[in-house]
């Protein structure tokens, strides 16, 4: 693969280390397993209304930074033409087995944002979960996914916030303190305002519809959607 500015390796490495554990409910990425119910229903519902439709059926679906395809899956269920990609070839394997074990077709490509915006492709939605606080070159990144979208197109953004209760929750809490993710999953000087984010995206024609936080809640095990900005939150996007 053609390495490309946004491409971090050490990030790629760390991944693709723990690549064997994607779809382990009880492994590194429980965490994520955990999270998901919330992204995808979040997703499902913009996504229907947007598009007044009842099903994904006829829509196009780019999952940027895929990873073993824990969003790629629910989406191609839902009836989505399912594309994603990851900058690990480990990621891409282990997903692309899940998938055909699972009876679903999904075009996995391990790429780039960047490269897969050179060959012209576009997409009626862009899914960037969990992804942009890892990328080297933020602002190539975020354009290359900005070029990506179809006219009238929605693109997901969903990140960490850089806060001091981020850095207590997020790092601290989840990293040293529940063992929730392996040490060094996370660096929060890359964690982004939602500030930051809107200003890139608005540089790329991309225009801030709403955000939204989502907060744990222990009591339950569960997590769901809040005004709470300041550790997790989405941000959805139309194509202007």
């Amino acid at each position: 693969m053609t390495k490309s500015k946004s491409i971090d390796e050490n990030e790629i490495a760390k991944f693709s280390a723990m690549a064997d554990e994607w779809w382990d409910l009880n492994g590194k990425f429980k965490p994520l397993h955990k999270f998901n119910p919330v992204r995808i229903e979040y997703i499902r519902d913009n996504v229907l209304s947007h598009f007044d439709k009842e099903g994904f059926k006829g829509l196009k679906f780019l999952d940027i930074g895929c990873g073993g395809g824990l969003l790629s899956e629910p989406m191609a269920r839902l009836g989505a033409d399912v594309t994603s990609i990851d900058a690990s070839e480990k990621n891409i394997k282990i997903a692309s087995l899940h998938a055909e074990q699972s009876g679903l077709k999904i075009d996995y490509q391990c790429t780039s944002a960047e490269e897969l915006a050179k060959k012209g492709g576009k997409f009626d939605v862009v899914l960037n979960m969990e992804v942009i606080e890892h990328v080297a070159n933020i602002g190539s990144f975020v354009q290359a996914s900005a070029d990506l979208l179809k006219p009238e197109g929605l693109m997901f953004i969903a990140t960490l916030n850089r806060t001091l209760k981020s850095y207590a929750l997020a790092i601290v809490g989840a990293e040293y303190i529940l063992r929730w993710l392996p040490k060094g999953t996370h660096d929060w000087k890359k964690f982004l305002k939602p500030s930051e984010v809107e200003e890139l995206a608005s540089e790329n024609g991309l225009k801030l519809k709403e955000i939204q936080g989502v907060s744990y809640n222990p009591l339950i095990d569960k997590w769901k959607l809040s005004d709470d900005v300041d550790v997790n939150y989405m941000m959805l996007f139309g194509k202007q």
